[in-house]
């Protein structure tokens, strides 16, 4: 059993219609120590609307049930609040485009303000859509991606990014992205696939859902990356993307079969943690 900390990358909790503290308990008990909890959208809290009002509602319940965690559970958790790009499609359906993206640049100037309080230890997530839509739609969802991109160099704040499928010209692509938004150094592809050192000739830190084949194949080249289970935490679909239990239980199990070393264990939920998100352990 390793002795260390052990650190969910992206995960989200929902106490209205999913397990809530339960799901943290679960993670505890199997070894976890430290969440990095992602906002729900707003209509997950129940938030029919998309002004900014209505996101600091939503972000203010998030950032009230991370402290719950932590006042009630053996984790620590940690905000990770943003807007995810389904939502910013439903704001340029409902309100079009051009007033949805200044309401989104709103948004972005509360989260920027949040940080700063520390209220919050990074953006996320957001991105562009995983499904084919409009070109108008990809381009404002790109323009958007690339603003909280120059956003993140200037504060220094990480940013999880949700996108489509990533392969090796994908990290390319975005590797140009990132260069043209003031390079910022604290970028994490959310939902990676295990292509370690091509995230790394990007600049991108790879936050791996954690399959036993897909952390296998990551730690086959490089111990620079974290691990996740996107866990939506809805009862009606339970255990999707994984279980709570995930991370802890494949980080001990792969301790014991010789798959981590200690070191790779300390990098993945200890070194990395702290450098992107400023996390004391």
């Amino acid at each position: 059993m390793w002795n260390g900390n052990i650190t969910d990358n992206h995960m989200h909790l929902d106490p209205l219609k999913g397990l809530g503290l339960d799901a943290v308990r679960q993670f505890t008990k199997a070894g976890g120590t430290h969440i990095m909890l992602v906002g729900k959208t707003l209509r997950d809290w129940g938030i029919n609307g998309f002004s900014v009002d209505d996101f600091k509602k939503g972000y203010e319940k998030t950032i009230r049930f991370s402290n719950t965690i932590n006042k009630e559970t053996e984790a620590k958790s940690y905000p990770i609040l943003g807007l995810h790009p389904s939502e910013f499609l439903a704001m340029m359906e409902t309100m079009g485009p051009k007033k949805a993206y200044d309401v989104a640049l709103d948004v972005m100037e509360l989260l920027s303000m949040l940080y700063s309080e520390r209220k919050i230890y990074g953006i996320g997530e957001v991105g562009r859509p995983h499904f084919p839509v409009s070109d108008e739609e990809l381009e404002l969802s790109n323009k958007l991606m690339a603003d909280f991109l120059s956003w993140s160099s200037k504060l220094d704040c990480p940013v999880q990014l949700h996108t489509e499928h990533f392969d090796e010209s994908k990290f390319s692509e975005l590797d140009g992205i990132i260069k043209k938004s003031g390079n910022p150094k604290k970028v994490i592809k959310h939902f990676s696939p295990p292509l370690v050192k091509d995230a790394e000739k990007a600049g991108v830190y790879p936050s791996i859902v954690s399959s036993k084949d897909s952390i296998k194949k990551a730690i086959s080249s490089s111990n620079r990356f974290l691990m996740e289970t996107d866990y939506i935490d809805d009862s009606s679909r339970p255990g999707a993307v994984m279980g709570p239990k995930t991370v802890p239980k494949r980080t001990n199990q792969f301790l014991e079969s010789g798959v981590f070393t200690e070191d790779d264990a300390a990098n993945i939920h200890e070194e990395l943690v702290s450098r992107l998100y400023g996390i004391e352990f």
